[in-house]
This record gives structure tokens, C-alpha cells and sequence, in this order.
């Protein structure tokens, strides 16, 4: 998402950069380009409108750094005013003091609630909630049973209730039944429609008002644009609520939703949907979105990525291996298993700067499959030839492949990579250790591969 927003703001960045001064009619082009770039990408129109009175303002005011170039300036206040669109900080969900948490999820038919139940509870799982789940769509067919699923496959208790309960009644047991299981996060799915009515809203109201939820999130489909922006006001002017989860963030979408959606209902983005796995579901950051629409990148969440999934100690064994170039095609295999720990590589292509020495890499084609072949490869060697490839002759290079079903000449490329790796990692343990040993307790960053 935002690629085509992202390539017309760095072009307009670019032309800016070779002027030594800036003249309001530079700084008109610029918002022309700024303001076409944004209605495409279906942001509201009265956002754009407001967005670049107020970089003209401030482009225009003068409030300058004296380390910043005058593209620079503009590029900075872009970035701010865009950071400051989508809500200027992270808002994090409030939660109460005598758990439980009630979370109220609600949203149009087909925007993803039940799906994003799943991956909250599994977020709160992961930082140390007890969540349980509840399904009150009792009209949708096998709608509690979807959910009933998904909250076996991630290992959340969830409250079935009875076959005929009505969804006041389920709400109500659920959260008795968390509070006396000592589950400190009740999530509620609700009911959606194809459109807003009168029933629906009516529902939701008598949930609300009953079991009085410590926060209401609603879910939208950020491929539906301003669609989406449209049904968020109508739900908070008839429902209220606290703040959104953006579904399918991860798509083709122009990603205009997500730059209205705030301006326009006053409500912060909280969460959002990054894929398909349970897992796919991320704290909002505005600063860290902007920095990736304009091209910096987004270091931060890949650290993040990094430090939740890649084992420290595996970590640390590797790095002792590469100073005493012990670096085998088995490290190398584990090595590609963490990498996929962090998701498709093209997601984390996506979180690299798209300019300096990481220009044009998220433009790469990647293709997933190709480590597959690779791990088949190495697992269809012995353990003697895993430990030293030097071993592997012609003979036994047409047996691994046979065993791995790739061709010989997959095999040799395998090993020409895995030699260069060696080179390389040889090269970085000479210019960063000095061929010494590492101090004790020192830690270093990763290589990937």
C-alpha cells in the first residue's frame, strides 16, 4: 500500500532538493504535485485541502532550520504534517484496573471483525494478557463457529454459550465467566451487515449500554477508501466509538482511508492488519507509516520483527562461528529460517529505506520459493556434507539433487552462494573484530543469511 503515493512524494522531494532557495512559486508546484498525489491515493478531499494550506503556511512562514536545506525544510514539514494527520502518536488501549478489559469489536459484514478478534487476542496473548473471546453474530451462518476456530488454532479460550442464546445474553455470560476464570481481556465480536440499520445499531446500543465495554474499536477495510472513512462516521455519530482497526493494510490499495480516517472521525487508528497470519496485526505508529510514504524506511518495526522473532542465543552462536569461520551450510539453513521468522521477504524489503544504498531493493522480485529450494537442498545432505561442503563431489551432487528434486546445476548455484556468504562474512569479521575474539557480553547485530 502507498507505493504510488510514496514514488510522486520522493519525486517531488527530488526536484526540490537542487534548490539553493525556494520561491513560493516552488513551493506551489511542489503542493500541486503533493495535493494530485494525495486525492489519487483517495485520501477525503477536505483532508488534502487542509494538509496543504497548512505546509503552504508553514513553508511560507519561514520556520526554518539553519542545518536544513530549503528541500529538506519541505520535506520536514510534509513529514510532520502527515505524522500529525494520522493522529500524531500511538494510542494504546486503555485498560481497566478490575480487569476484565471489555474490547467491543464492531464494523460493517465482510470488513474482517472476526478475523481481527482472533489476531487481538492473539496480540494480547503475546504481551502477557489472558484474553477470552465471545462470538455474539448469531445470524451470520457458522459465524461462533469461525470464531470457535480460530480461537482453538491460536490456543484462546472462548465462551460458546448456547446454541440459542441471544447476543445480550452472550455478552453478559461471557463476561461473567471471564471475570470468575480470572481472563483479564473479554473481546466481543459483533454482528455487521452489508449496510447500515436501524436493527443493527439497535443491537449494538442495548451491548454497549449493558455491558458498558472499557473500548469500542472499529474494523475497516482499508482496500474500500473513502467507502470505509463514510461508514466509520456513520457508526460513531449513531454508536460512538474509541479508535479503529485497519484491515488488509497489506494490500493494492491506494491507502486513502488510512490518511482520512483520523481527520475525519477524530478517532485514532490503534491497530493494524499487516497479512493473513494470526500474527499479522501491529500497534499503529503514524510516524513510522510517513517515514515509510516518504522513503525512509522503517528501522524500528524491523527491529521489532527481529528481536521478537529471532532466536539471541542461536543468534550469538552464529556470530562466535563467523569469527572462528565455522560458519557451516547447517548455519546457513538455520539462518534462512529465521529470516522467514520475520515474515515474506518482501515485507521486510518494504520496512528498508528506498533511497541511498537500499534504492530500488523493494522494487525486487522475490521469489519466496527460492528458499524453499534451498532448505530442500541442504536437508537432502548428510550431516558429514552439511558440516563440510568441500566433501561434495559430482556424485554426490546428483544424489542431493535427486533427493531434494532440483537439478545439479540448482545444487552447484546453491553452493557458489553459500561460498560467497563465507567470503563475506570473513570480510566483516576482519573489518569488525580485527580477527580478535569478542569481548565478553559484547552483542552485534545479525546477519541475515
Amino acid at each position: 500500500m502507498f507505493e504510488t503515493l510514496s514514488d510522486k512524494l520522493q519525486k517531488v522531494f527530488k526536484n526540490l532538493r537542487g534548490e539553493s532557495r525556494l520561491s513560493e512559486l516552488h513551493i506551489e508546484e511542489a503542493l500541486k504535485e503533493i495535493r494530485i498525489a494525495l486525492l489519487e491515493a483517495d485520501v477525503n478531499f477536505k483532508v488534502v485541502k487542509q494538509f496543504t494550506d497548512t505546509v503552504k503556511a508553514k513553508a511560507l512562514g519561514q520556520e526554518v532550520f539553519e542545518s536544513l536545506s530549503p528541500g529538506q525544510q519541505v520535506v520536514k514539514i510534509v513529514r510532520d504534517e502527515l505524522v500529525e494527520m494520522l493522529g500524531g502518536s500511538n494510542v494504546k488501549i486503555n485498560f481497566t484496573s478490575q480487569p476484565p478489559t471489555v474490547l467491543m469489536l464492531v464494523g460493517l459484514q465482510g470488513s474482517g471483525k472476526t478475523t481481527s478478534s482472533g489476531k487481538l487476542s492473539k496480540w494480547m496473548q503475546k504481551n502477557g494478557h489472558r484474553p477470552m473471546l465471545v462470538s455474539v453474530d448469531v445470524y451470520r451462518p457458522a459465524a461462533r463457529e469461525q470464531l470457535r476456530v480460530i480461537a482453538k488454532e491460536i490456543g484462546v479460550k472462548i465462551y460458546e454459550g448456547g446454541p440459542d442464546d441471544k447476543p445480550l445474553r452472550l455478552c453478559q455470560d461471557a463476561l461473567r465467566e471471564a471475570r470468575n476464570t480470572g481472563h483479564d481481556v473479554l473481546i466481543i465480536d459483533t454482528a455487521g451487515r452489508l449496510h447500515i440499520d436501524e436493527s443493527l445499531m439497535q443491537e449494538l446500543r442495548e451491548i454497549k449500554d449493558t455491558v458498558k465495554p472499557h473500548e469500542i474499536l472499529f474494523v475497516a477495510d482499508a482496500m474500500l477508501g473513502q467507502d470505509a472513512v463514510k461508514s466509520a462516521q456513520q457508526f460513531h455519530g449513531q454508536l460512538g466509538f474509541n479508535g479503529f482497526i485497519l484491515t488488509k493494510m497489506d494490500g493494492d490499495a491506494r491507502g486513502g482511508a488510512a490518511l482520512s480516517i483520523k481527520h475525519v472521525t477524530g478517532q485514532p487508528v490503534k491497530f493494524v492488519g499487516t497479512g493473513e497470519k494470526y500474527d499479522a496485526l501491529e500497534l499503529f505508529h503514524p510516524d513510522r507509516l510517513v517515514s515509510r510514504i516518504i522513503g525512509m524506511g522503517d528501522i524500528l518495526s524491523l527491529i521489532e520483527k527481529a528481536e521478537e522473532a529471532i532466536d539471541q542465543k542461536a543468534a550469538m552462536d552464529s556470530l562466535e562461528k563467523i569469527r572462528t569461520d565455522g560458519f557451516t551450510l547447517e548455519d546457513f539453513r538455520d539462518q534462512l529460517r529465521q529470516v522467514r521468522k520475520l515474515g515474506s521477504l518482501e515485507s521486510i524489503l518494504s520496512l528498508l529505506p528506498s533511497i541511498g544504498p537500499f534504492k530500488d531493493l523493494q522494487k525486487a522480485k522475490v521469489d519466496e520459493k527460492e528458499i524453499t529450494r534451498i532448505e530442500a537442498i541442504i536437508n537432502s545432505m548428510t550431516p558429514k556434507e552439511r558440516r563440510n561442503d568441500k566433501i561434495i563431489n559430482g556424485s554426490r551432487r546428483k544424489r542431493i539433487a535427486r533427493g531434494s528434486g532440483t537439478s545439479v546445476q540448482e545444487v552447484n548455484q546453491l553452493l557458489k552462494q553459500y561460498a560467497q556468504t563465507r567470503q563475506m562474512m570473513k570480510n566483516m569479521k576482519n573489518t569488525m573484530f580485527g580477527g580478535r575474539k569478542l569481548p565478553k557480553g559484547m552483542k552485534l547485530p545479525q546477519m541475515p543469511f
